[in-house]
């Protein structure tokens, strides 16, 4: 049985996607972020000395990482052993094939791309996004007054000058490959689009993604919240904030 460790509003939300969409049975461990902090708890230190989220614990294996996961789990479960296999509660699911349909055959194109966007959504995508959230907050934090107003144009600078114009490159970017493909691997939905959505649910919550300005990527969006394997992965990991 995988034990995911799963922290609020975090990136395990697409390990528990992952394992859905594997038919994989699991059982999940919920921690909760501080509120005031918006750090994890200490508790996490005990499962991996990082204290982060997401971690799976599988036999006498621990993983961390959404990417080292992703991969492990593509090695040792998303081929054909997996055909006929039970759901979490035990119920037995539709027999379908199961070799590779989550990861393209190696040396192709699509195996390139899955590659590449398995390792962008947190090298590239994610370091704008969170540098945003950090300063954001920056210009929000309690202080003193003869201060406050310098903290806040310093952040208003960083953003405006070089934050925000990454975070829409990116987007740019991104909404140019999904007009070549369905599907960031190419035209089969694949784990790499389950790691690319996190990064473009922060961004829809707090990087300017919309439909207006790119729609394809919006379409993405709604395309994965409408999975089955999605929604039964939201009611296993509670309230998911970037949603809103």
């Amino acid at each position: 049985m995988i034990t995911v460790h799963h922290l609020n509003n975090s990136r395990s939300q697409r390990v528990l996607w992952l394992l859905e969409e594997l038919g994989l049975p699991y059982q999940v461990v919920r921690y909760q972020r501080d509120a005031r902090t918006m750090l994890a708890p200490p508790e996490l230190k005990a499962v991996h000395p990082l204290g982060k989220s997401p971690v799976i614990v599988d036999g006498d294996c621990t993983v961390a990482e959404s990417g080292a996961i992703i991969e492990y789990l593509m090695d040792q479960y998303d081929g054909s052993e997996l055909r006929g296999s039970e759901s979490r509660d035990g119920e037995p699911r539709e027999s379908e094939p199961r070799q590779g349909r989550l990861r393209p055959p190696a040396r192709t194109p699509e195996k390139r791309r899955w590659t590449y966007f398995l390792h962008y959504a947190e090298g590239s995508m994610m370091p704008p996004l969170l540098m945003k959230l950090i300063f954001d907050r920056v210009e929000t934090a309690p202080a003193p007054f003869f201060v406050k107003p310098i903290a806040r144009g310093i952040a208003q600078k960083v953003k405006s000058n070089y934050i925000l114009p990454q975070i829409r490159q990116h987007l740019d970017y991104l909404e140019g490959e999904l007009g070549r493909h369905e599907w960031f691997a190419g035209d089969a939905f694949s784990a790499a689009d389950i790691q690319m959505s996190f990064p473009l649910e922060a961004a829809a919550s707090r990087g300017g993604l919309d439909a207006a300005s790119h729609p394809k990527l919006a379409a993405f969006l709604e395309r994965i919240h409408a999975r089955p394997a999605y929604q039964r992965a939201l009611e296993q990991g509670g309230p998911y904030e970037l949603l809103r």
